[in-house]
């Protein structure tokens, strides 16, 4: 168990104790955990969340490998690159046969997991995705899909649920519908977004869901409005990372969101779900350069190495100065290895489900 620092407050101790153990927090702490400038509090926080941690996964960090098989996207949403009115996005899709081959060469590097991220691209229609995700069950029998390709409708995702599919990330990006509304078309809805949401938990899938810490307009409302959205979807997994402009998008110029801001709502999340799957995601890496070995030091426990073609991985931009763009699978694999050692835990070859 982490040890109380000399000068952690008792107003500390009893919120941390708090959110333990009602898995839930208020107004107050959360603004209160975002803002305070003690540094031993702040790593009390983070050494309470990673005992959490450690208590249920033990030394142990999940890889997934991440196939971004298409930029092309139907929404535009203003803080991402390859939103539909980027002009200056240079396209790409996947075909059938490189997706098999990125699986193929992670497989051979250990990974159970395969992700399967792109932009709402309507040329991968139901059928083309079926069949993709029976052909990669049927070769990878002991792998888990995760899919994360947005907004569909309750059919489709029974489809790809059907087909094999195990998991669907769809971050909310803010459960706050004025905000929400500030950051997306007029096309696009909280409500949907939501639904979409509990569509999936319906279905069946492991869920995932989160939002980017910073984003333009963010506030501690709003982040509590997330957390107690959180709270009530009861999410398998939740990825969060900090807001980075792209100069190509009407977000271009914003402020974006820290390293310092994104570990303390990682360790407040995994306080509220203990057992959450929680990534130290490369929009962290690309931050600071130990940001994902900071993210699993502050709770997390799945980071998630790129397993695209190099050729592709510049062009699936959805912030700028992405790290990794021009590794190998293999060097994104076994440096990610090498990371996860240096701070005392282990890479596992295995599915990484969440224990209930």
């Amino acid at each position: 168990m982490a040890s109380v620092p000399r000068r952690c407050t008792q107003m500390l101790r009893e919120v941390v104790d708090r959110i333990e153990k009602e898995q839930n927090i208020d107004r107050e702490s959360l603004e209160f955990l975002l803002t305070t400038k003690d540094r031993e509090s702040v790593d009390y926080l983070h050494a309470r969340a990673r005992d959490t941690a450690d208590r249920i996964y033990g030394k142990q960090i999940f890889i997934r490998g991440l196939i971004e098989f298409t930029n092309c996207c139907r929404n535009d949403c203003k803080y991402c690159g390859i939103r539909r009115s980027n002009r200056k996005a240079d396209r790409y899709r996947l075909t059938e046969e490189e997706i098999l081959s990125c699986c193929k060469s992670g497989y051979e590097l250990g990974f159970r997991t395969f992700v399967l991220q792109g932009g709402e691209d309507l040329y991968y229609t139901d059928e083309i995705l079926c069949d993709l995700i029976r052909k990669i069950k049927k070769a990878y029998p002991d792998c888990a899909i995760t899919l994360s390709i947005g907004e569909k409708s309750r059919e489709s995702y029974q489809a790809y649920f059907d087909a094999g599919a195990d998991r669907y990330l769809l971050r909310h990006e803010t459960a706050d519908e004025a905000h929400y509304r500030s950051l997306h078309p007029p096309e696009m809805s909280l409500s949907n977004r939501k639904q979409c949401l509990w569509n999936l938990k319906e279905i069946g899938y492991q869920v995932g869901c989160g939002f980017m810490v910073g984003s333009p307009g963010q506030t501690v409302d709003t982040l509590y409005e997330d957390l107690q959205f959180i709270r009530e979807l009861k999410p398998q997994m939740v990825g969060i990372g900090p807001f980075i402009p792209q100069k190509d998008t009407p977000f271009g110029q914003e402020k974006a969101g820290t390293m310092e801001d994104t570990l303390r709502l990682l360790s407040i999340i995994r306080l509220m779900h203990p057992h959450v799957l929680l990534p130290a995601t490369t929009a962290l890496g690309t931050i600071h350069p130990l940001g994902r070995e900071k993210g699993i030091q502050a709770g997390a426990n799945v980071v998630m190495p790129n397993l695209s073609p190099v050729a592709v991985r510049d062009k699936y931009l959805l912030y700028d100065n992405k790290i990794c763009t021009g590794d190998e699978a293999a060097e994104c694999r076994f440096c990610m290895q090498r990371r996860m050692e240096s701070i005392g835990y282990e890479i596992v070859v295995s599915r990484g489900d969440f224990l209930a």
